[in-house]
């Protein structure tokens, strides 16, 4: 029985493996009738990591939790006023 799950295996390989020769194929072919598309190819592939997040320090995080609360507030005070008053 083992022999017959490593052959399927080495059969799922070698069809992955044309696969991805496909897909390369199709790619190259989008990227020579879009050459702008290139960079935007090459930038999905270094992924987000090139650029650093700037952290909040928590003195502004406060700040920022503050100003939400009182602008949910006043929605609040809004949406509850136009109901009222129709």
């Amino acid at each position: 029985m083992p022999k017959a799950r490593s052959a399927r295996l080495q059969w799922a390989r070698l069809g992955a493996e044309a696969r991805l020769r496909e897909i390369d194929e199709e790619r190259a072919t989008i990227l020579a009738a879009f050459p702008e598309l290139r960079r935007t190819a090459r930038s999905a592939r270094q992924g987000a990591g090139g650029r650093k997040r700037r952290t909040m320090s928590a003195a502004a995080r406060r700040r920022m939790s503050v100003g939400m609360r009182k602008y949910w507030a006043k929605r609040r005070a809004l949406q509850k006023k136009s109901k009222d008053g129709s």
